[in-house]
């Protein structure tokens, strides 16, 4: 069965990555994948939390949030009760940009990471992770620019991406919009540094299970969609005039 988009099956959405979408954080982005677009800001503080003052080094943290208007129906806004599904995907963006973030050389800051889903259309994580990983860069840059950091490479493992991919209909498919995704006999999201090392792997059936020849592609078209990525990130940053990528 053709995809709702017309897309080929190992096929990305297309994505847009625009870099100071925000003029106050030191670094931002708006990503746009389809339907689907996220502000990612990056703001600095010179206060760790408690755990870590005074140990010389630094630390990320994520929040996460889909804004009233990001779908047909209106998200109410989590003013009394935790949202449990934005604790789980905050947390699965902090540990990605964790990953990247060299913590030992940043110094004693704290990078808070912000992610609001402007409009959501499917894969609304993976694309928090990818734009977020551009903002962080920006922002480190910024860091350096003002002094807080020394010259030099700036304290990164590299980048990080991710992608979600799912079964459907019997078809493993590449970047699921809210249409497949929300009928998808498996749905799985991918998240891969640049040196092409797995982060984070979340593959569950919906309904029955799935073979490891299943997972092996998933895997196999992940891996090739984040490669795409990560180019797109390289050029945002390569125009913001940072290229140790």
């Amino acid at each position: 069965m053709p995809r709702p988009d017309g897309r080929a099956n190992d096929q990305l959405r297309p994505v847009t990555i625009t870099p100071h979408f925000q003029r106050g954080p030191a670094g931002s982005v708006l990503i746009e994948a389809g339907g689907t677009r996220v502000a990612c800001a990056v703001s600095v503080d010179t206060k760790v939390p408690p755990w870590l003052a005074g140990k010389g080094r630094g630390w990320l943290t994520a929040e996460y949030g889909m804004l009233p208007g990001s779908s047909p129906q209106r998200i109410s806004r989590p003013i009394t009760k935790p949202d449990g599904r934005a604790t789980e995907i905050q947390r699965l963006i902090g540990r990605s940009l964790r990953a990247m973030v060299d913590l030992d050389r940043t110094g004693e800051i704290l990078l808070q990471v912000d992610c609001d889903v402007l409009d959501a259309d499917g894969g609304t994580r993976t694309a928090a992770i990818t734009g977020a990983a551009v903002a962080v860069v920006l922002a480190l840059a910024r860091v350096q620019a003002q002094g807080g950091l020394p010259p030099g490479p700036l304290p990164l493992h590299g980048l990080v991406a991710a992608v979600s991919v799912g079964l459907i209909d019997g078809e493993v498919r590449l970047d699921l919009p809210y249409a497949e995704d929300s009928r998808a006999e498996v749905d799985c999201n991918l998240v891969l540094t640049g040196a092409g090392e797995w982060i984070e792997v979340q593959a569950t059936a919906e309904h029955g299970s799935f073979s490891p020849a299943i997972l092996s592609e998933f895997l196999r078209l992940g891996e090739a969609g984040i490669r795409t990525l990560f180019a797109q990130q390289r050029a945002v940053l390569a125009a913001a005039g940072i290229a140790e990528f």
